[in-house]
């Protein structure tokens, strides 16, 4: 279930890296491919942003357990222990924030997709960093529907 335990879309020899070396390395642009090698253990080669993605998402895992293993309080408020950039939202906010974020790491969990949960992880967070700057306190400025507006 887990995104190293996940078979990459293709599989690739060794010799290919040599004879057809960027189409492999285009395919692994797109999704991870595994190197078989007649001498060793097959490898995975995949993009930077892929590998970095897992990353979060294992950071993110580890953060989301530390939060279920406390059982002092909501899991909202447990869950602004481990994310203090929570605090800036309302106690509301806070909830659904603490609940889309589990609900995001577990569909990306489940499929194997790291930017759902970071997407939403970075969704929430924003929102908060955006009402810290109090950039929630003036009310937006809408244009008259019959008003034009030069291009810049």
């Amino acid at each position: 279930m887990g995104t190293t335990a996940r078979i990459p879309l293709a599989t690739r020899r060794s010799s290919d890296l040599s004879k057809h070396s960027a189409e492999v390395f285009a395919e692994a642009e797109v999704h991870p491919v595994t190197v078989t090698r007649r001498d060793g253990e097959a490898l995975v080669l995949m993009s930077q942003r892929e590998a970095e993605g897992r990353s979060r998402l294992l950071r993110f895992a580890a953060q989301l357990i530390t939060v279920t293993l406390d059982d002092n309080g909501s899991l909202a408020e447990r869950m602004a222990k481990a994310f203090p950039w929570m605090l800036a939202l309302s106690p509301a906010d806070r909830e659904s924030c603490a609940q889309d974020l589990v609900d995001a790491a577990r569909a990306s969990f489940s499929t194997d997709q790291p930017h759902l949960a970071i997407a939403e992880l970075t969704s929430w967070k924003e929102t908060a960093t955006a009402i810290a700057a109090g950039l929630d306190s003036t009310d937006p400025e809408w244009l008259d529907e019959d008003e034009n507006v030069e291009r810049p």
